[in-house]
């Protein structure tokens, strides 16, 4: 084989790796474009062409990421299902109490919705507008749920969580727990997010962890 055959065979392995990048990064500089755009104006208000402009691609570019501007949404309950798995490695790890674990998560997971009340309310209406979105994005919360049980489990084994509930059942509390903050929280005119993420997580650690048993005396 050639030199010139060997590069040209090398640079078609390599192509495809880079293209794969710059695809990559295009759909992240729109998700967010569209996220900030989405908090500053709403997610009805603004249009796909806007998100282009501002995640500075050229227009229609959008569609060959996203079939609407409602599957912007997938990317977030990607992100959001990464930090789950994230949680799982720092609970495998063991280095923290699964109180720890879980109080980090809770924030974690908020984190980006959080970022301001108009876009926490951008978001529920964009998912609540498309069965599909709902479908796909339901399919990820899913998946992150069975990683969550994982979590409790290992919580179970180490006598930091109560043993008498399904962890499936403590991990969608925990969901429920997120969201509902998150949506009351949208809802109000004033009110920190992180103190009521607090108050959210306290009440759900007390329903879910094992109390030490007392010293004998």
């Amino acid at each position: 084989m050639s030199i010139n055959h060997r590069v040209a065979e090398q640079a078609k392995q390599i192509a495809p790796g880079r293209r794969e990048r710059r695809r990559a990064e295009t759909r992240e500089k729109l998700y967010r474009a569209a996220m900030r755009l989405f908090a500053e104006h709403g997610f009805f208000e603004t249009t796909t062409e806007e998100i282009t402009e501002a995640a500075d691609v050229g227009q229609g570019t959008f569609f060959n990421y996203f079939p609407t501007k409602q599957h912007v949404l997938t990317v977030l309950s990607e992100k959001q299902f990464e930090k789950v798995m994230a949680a799982r490695e720092e609970a495998v790890a063991g280095n923290a109490s699964m109180e720890e674990v879980l109080h980090r998560l809770m924030h974690r997971i908020a984190e980006e919705p959080g970022r301001s009340r108009a876009l926490t309310r951008s978001l529920m209406t964009a998912l609540i507008s498309s069965d599909a979105v709902r479908e796909l994005v339901g399919c990820t919360m899913a998946r992150g749920r069975e990683v969550m049980s994982e979590i409790v489990t290992l919580g179970q084994k180490r006598g930091e969580i109560r043993d008498d509930r399904r962890p499936i059942e403590v991990a969608m509390a925990f969901q429920r727990s997120v969201i509902g903050t998150l949506l009351l929280w949208a809802m109000q005119v004033e009110g920190d997010l992180q103190a009521w993420l607090e108050a959210t997580f306290r009440d759900f650690w007390a329903s879910v962890h094992r109390e030490r048993d007392a010293p004998s005396t």
